[in-house]
């Protein structure tokens, strides 16, 4: 099983889109984890974005990714980060699939809706800063057989 951290950014909070990529998510058959409504402080933001520290568009990030409340997810399942990236779509909206939610939903990269973690490595990582181990639920669902070979 993996985990991937997934975040509805500010503008996808302010759009009222949460419920959608929870639903889309649910109905892919990933399990919910772990969730937080809240506001990023300047400190976690600036952690979690630290390898673009010193790139032009760095201060913009910082000042988006904390500019409005976001949703904070860890989700699991077999190859989660590969489902939870398709299911989003590609970064820059133009180039997302139909049917994803930021073909579905945006037009430009810099308003893309949400963020998933881009490895298995990176999920463990980015859940491990945004949640605290007690902040995070294991459990199994009666339709998981249905879901998961083996």
């Amino acid at each position: 099983m993996e985990r991937s951290l997934v975040l509805v950014k500010p503008d996808g909070v302010q759009r009222g889109l949460v419920g959608e990529v929870i639903a889309r998510l649910e109905k892919r058959g990933l399990l919910l984890v772990g969730a937080k409504f809240m506001q990023v402080s300047r400190e976690l933001a600036e952690e979690h974005y630290a390898i673009h520290k010193g790139k032009p568009f760095y201060e913009g990030l910082i000042a988006y990714i904390t500019s409005s409340p976001v949703m904070a997810m860890a989700w699991e399942g077999p190859s989660a980060i590969a489902a939870i990236r398709q299911t989003m779509g590609a970064t820059r909206p133009l180039e997302a699939a139909p049917g994803t939610i930021r073909h579905d939903f945006a037009l430009e990269v810099g308003r893309n809706l949400t963020h998933a973690s881009d490895s298995p490595e990176n999920g463990l990582n980015e859940t491990a800063l945004w949640f605290k181990n007690d902040e995070l639920t294991s459990w199994k669902r009666a339709t998981d057989p249905w879901i998961f070979e083996g």
